[in-house]
């Protein structure tokens, strides 16, 4: 895989977010189904999601992030024991990796969002995919909760379940959908309105980590998961195509 020190993310929530382990919690317990042994992360950022997922053995975890001083966080990270001695990290994005690549799971952990051509990306990495295995996106949801903030951190879009739909490869069938965080919807949809605050103070990452999330954990079955501020979408290939 080629390197590249070109690209260099203007965002700033990864540090901000980091910490957010209420929320990293109830995620991951979501998407575990769907871990397969050989796991490729894009858009791997500081390592975080990695070290969130790292509660069983994976064969291999490649992740791949085209910011090269992330990528050198994440190999400090290794050194340091804080991931997991199958973590392999890359600098690059998925036009890099060679076609006979295969993998498990394939991961877009709020990263979708900030690839311009969606659709095209998931068809490469459909390629990428072993029969069985899943892609799985956790995404910002509902345009209409569309920021200055989502900007701010090169959002092209926030997405609902048709846009979703309306990307998926021909190939791939979806194995799961749903809306999560629903309390955490309702905070948004107030700072939008009446706030309209550009980007969240960690003071207040903290209280909807420890409280709104918590929250939502108990509300949103009670909502058949129909609302939320992120969305959860499991893609999958067939064995035989």
């Amino acid at each position: 895989m080629t390197e590249s020190t070109t690209f260099i993310y203007s965002g700033t929530e990864l540090d901000l977010f980091a910490t957010a382990k209420c929320w990293k919690s109830y995620w991951t317990q979501v998407i575990d189904p769907y871990l397969g042994q050989h796991v490729l992360e894009l858009g791997a950022g500081i390592g975080a999601n990695a070290q969130a997922l790292q509660h069983r053995r994976y064969a291999r975890w490649l992740s791949v992030e085209p910011d090269a001083a992330m990528v050198q966080r994440m190999k400090q990270g290794m050194a340091q024991g804080l991931l997991p001695p199958c973590h392999e990290a890359v600098c690059g994005t998925s036009l890099n990796l060679p076609r006979n690549e295969r993998f498990d799971t394939v991961l877009y952990l709020d990263v979708l969002e900030h690839i311009e051509d969606d659709r095209a990306e998931l068809q490469r990495v459909t390629g990428l995919l072993q029969p069985g295995g899943h892609i799985v996106v956790l995404a910002p949801a509902h345009n209409f909760l569309y920021t200055p903030f989502d900007k701010k951190i090169g959002h092209f879009r926030r997405y609902d379940k048709a846009m979703l739909r309306a990307i998926v490869p021909q190939e791939l069938r979806i194995r799961r959908m749903q809306y999560l965080d629903s309390v955490g919807m309702l905070a948004s949809l107030a700072n939008k309105l009446l706030l309209r605050s550009d980007s969240p103070s960690p003071a207040q990452v903290r209280v909807w980590d420890s409280v709104m999330v918590r929250m939502s954990r108990l509300t949103d079955p009670l909502t058949g998961f129909r609302l939320g501020k992120s969305i959860v979408c499991v893609l999958q290939k067939p064995l035989t195509v």
